[in-house]
């Protein structure tokens, strides 16, 4: 498997997650390309590619156009009015650095064009989110997935309900569940291994502490932060994560509900020492119906109780482990149960489960794949030229 070049819809210092947990494996092999959406500047007059190192990864760049316009907007892969663009000047940049025949990995289908533009000599696409359940998600998704599937050489998916929504447009689909990095987040099950950071100091210690960190979206059961914290004002709930597609006005306000806005992946475990209970409160809506989210692995590595609404992937992979409340009220009885529990309550299915879904081994099982269905596709290249 030669260099692998990665289509992304997110950016690498986004929040740490999956991308960059499997990518920077992968890179310890060979180079690997994190290709971002464009950034628009209105003080430049000609179309030019940024590239730079990623934070925390060896062997891997990330790449972004820099789209001049007259107004700042958003640009996405595939926008009518940059793509030829981004794909030319990429297809470039690949060539003078020697890229032969790379290895494409696709985290969106907007990205489609560069699957022509490049012919990659193998094509996956990596579905870690149904992306077009998600708000303002662009109307041509759909339609550009299915082609995606279809041309798709190997179909990774994040979650079981992604697996069996994908696999009738690719037989070639396999589980890949996100992971978590064991030893990373287990120093949180030691308290006393980290001072309490600034931030949660001058919250009252003699209270419960209920946790939560990643993206505050449009999958955050807002109604139900507000339920918790009016029926426990004594409990202290801390929304570690960026706010995004929402309106930080719209976020439920209480003296015992904090936001304290986007921590880094090295920072986490300071903060999730200090949780008395992790939680997972995601509506129950079509963009959280096919999440599987990578915090539950975290949270048990920390030796944490987890509450959680009833995500389907939640209760298949993980009900054993986490409670899981079916309404306001049971999500409040299960916390109260949670801090009471017994830390080791559960903890021989817990063990059992990270042993199995560690970023590693997910890794390195992808990387069989890959390699196996190289060797089938130069194979099958070579009887062509037959």
């Amino acid at each position: 498997m030669g260099d692998l070049v990665c289509i992304s819809h997110l950016r690498w210092d986004f929040v740490w997650q999956r991308p960059q947990h499997l990518l920077s494996r992968l890179a310890q092999q060979r180079r690997v390309l994190f290709v971002e959406e464009p950034i628009s500047r209105t003080e430049i007059t000609a179309p030019y590619l940024e590239i730079f190192p990623a934070k925390n990864a060896n062997n891997v760049m990330v790449l972004r156009l820099i789209q001049p316009v007259e107004e700042n907007r958003w640009i996405g892969h595939g926008d009518a009015q940059t793509q030829a663009v981004y794909s030319r000047l990429l297809k470039d940049y690949l060539r003078a650095e020697g890229y032969v025949d790379p290895v494409l990995w696709m985290y969106t289908p907007m990205g489609l064009e560069f699957v022509d533009t490049l012919d990659p000599a193998l094509l996956i696409y990596d579905v870690m989110d149904q992306l077009a359940a998600f708000k303002g998600a662009p109307r041509q998704l759909l339609e550009r997935e299915k082609e995606l599937l279809g041309r798709a050489d190997l179909v990774f998916t994040g979650g079981v309900s992604l697996y069996r929504d994908k696999l009738p447009f690719n037989e070639n689909t396999h589980l890949f569940p996100s992971g978590v990095e064991i030893e990373h987040f287990a120093k949180a099950a030691q308290p006393d291994a980290f001072t309490r950071p600034d931030d949660l100091a001058g919250l009252p210690q003699a209270q419960p502490l209920l946790g939560y960190y990643g993206v505050i979206d449009e999958r955050m059961d807002l109604a139900l932060l507000d339920y918790v914290a009016q029926a426990r004002p004594n409990w202290q709930i801390v929304m570690l994560g960026p706010i995004a597609k929402i309106d930080q006005a719209d976020l439920p306000q209480a003296a015992n509900l904090h936001y304290p806005g986007m921590k880094s992946y090295e920072q986490l475990p300071a903060y999730l020492a200090h949780f008395d209970v992790a939680l997972i409160p995601f509506a129950m809506n079509e963009a959280t119906r096919y999440l599987s989210p990578t915090k539950t692995l975290e949270y048990m590595a920390a030796q944490k109780p987890v509450v959680s609404n009833p995500i389907p992937d939640v209760v298949e992979l993980y009900g054993e482990v986490v409670r899981v409340a079916h309404s306001p009220a049971e999500f409040v009885a299960q916390i109260e149960a949670a801090i009471q529990e017994n830390p080791q309550t559960n903890r021989a299915k817990a063990e059992e489960l990270l042993a199995r879904y560690t970023w590693d081994s997910i890794a390195a099982k992808m990387s069989e794949l890959i390699e196996a269905e190289a060797k089938v596709t130069l194979t099958a290249k070579s009887l062509s030229r037959v």
